[in-house]
């Protein structure tokens, strides 16, 4: 059986910060070695060539090591790292560690927070955005998913993931093997990777049947509701995430999830903390979280018709400035007003990761 949850948010107060992990680990709340997962926002572009987010690797593996983990340990924990807080978002880090709970703790009785981890196969260039892909990805879900204690998937609840994007470099690399890629935009393939690990998430969970390589990007009735994927230069594989919850556990904490049906779809962020357990009134108010809520994670996406609730908009045509920004700011300025703190994990390009316009929204509550 997988070890209880302990989990934080803490804001991160310049590129290179992590004080404030070292905070928790100085005042005892975790323990350096038993960190597990960090999942966060840092403030660069968010594109191909966001260093922001090798900049904040370093700086929480260092706290790490600092603090007494083994570097060959801390080097295999999967920290994933999502560029861009544009508008309110705040950067932040959300760090899981395991704990201890007592045989006897009731809560042991209930479904509580568990977390799994898993690498896929490496990932060839010219896979990204192809079967071969969905089928690896699929089966380090499946491993993950083991890891956590988990044998139903109605319990997984959020499936965060990093991948590798393509780049001048892998492109020529695959093009001197005689092999095609998908792609040779680096831009769009951060989108490609994004939604092609989505459908192996679906894939794993039994969301979806297995797709064709001609509905990768196309066919975006296939989705998965719990798939956050982000992607970047930093690796060659796939890093998975798992969270759910499972009884035996224990632990103090929750997780649940809904979808965001279009960018202004508040209420699908209420529907995924009251599904995470916590007892909201019909027509809930941020009052009403009393600092229960740990964090909300969100994907989301411009509409394919350029439209949200029947209304025209211009970010797919706008040559300024590009969509990923408009969206990622717009909904983390809905996501801020539900939560009342703008250090919330909203990430861009979600392709097959719920309905186009919409996407997946998970939230991770303090049951005491």
């Amino acid at each position: 059986m997988p070890s209880a949850i302990e989990v934080r948010k803490v804001p991160i107060h310049s590129v290179a910060d992590a004080s404030e992990l070292a905070k928790l680990i100085d005042e005892g709340v975790m323990e350096a070695s038993r960190v597990i997962a960090i999942i966060g926002k840092t403030e660069g572009n968010g594109g191909v060539n966001d260093y922001t987010r090798i900049i904040a690797d370093r700086a929480f593996r260092e706290v790490l090591v600092e603090k007494g983990a083994p570097a060959d340990q801390v080097k295999q924990v999967p920290i994933v790292w999502s560029g861009g807080t544009d508008g309110v978002i705040s950067p932040h880090a959300t760090i899981f560690a395991t704990t201890d709970v007592a045989d006897d703790d009731p809560s042991r009785a209930e479904q509580r927070l568990t977390v799994g981890f898993a690498m896929s196969e490496r990932l060839l260039p010219e896979e990204i955005g192809r079967t071969p892909m969905i089928s690896k990805v699929a089966a380090a879900v499946k491993v993950a998913m083991e890891r956590a204690g988990i044998t139903d998937p109605a319990d997984v609840h959020y499936v965060q993931t990093k991948t590798p994007l393509l780049t001048i470099h892998t492109i020529r690399d695959a093009k001197s093997r005689g092999e095609t890629v998908w792609t040779e935009h680096t831009h769009e393939s951060m989108d490609l990777s994004n939604g092609t690990t989505a459908l192996g998430i679906a894939v794993a969970l039994g969301e979806i049947e297995m797709p064709t390589d001609g509905d990768v990007m196309h066919d975006r009735s296939l989705f998965s509701s719990v798939a956050s994927c982000s992607s970047g230069v930093e690796l060659d594989q796939a890093q998975v995430v798992v969270v759910g919850n499972a009884t035996g556990v224990g632990g103090r904490y929750r997780i649940g999830h809904s979808v965001m049906d279009d960018a202004l779809d508040a209420d699908g962020i209420w529907a995924a903390i009251k599904d995470a357990g916590l007892e909201l009134p019909e027509r809930p108010h941020t009052s009403d979280l009393d600092g229960r809520l740990v964090n909300v994670f969100l994907k989301c996406e411009a509409s394919q018709d350029g439209q949200v609730r029947g209304r025209r908009n211009a970010m797919l045509d706008d040559s300024d400035v590009h969509w990923h920004r408009q969206i990622k700011a717009c909904v983390g300025g809905v996501t801020a007003a539900v939560t009342g703190d703008p250090a919330v994990f909203v990430s861009v390009s979600a392709a097959h990761q719920g309905p186009d316009g919409g996407g997946p929204v998970a939230a991770i509550v303090d049951l005491g």
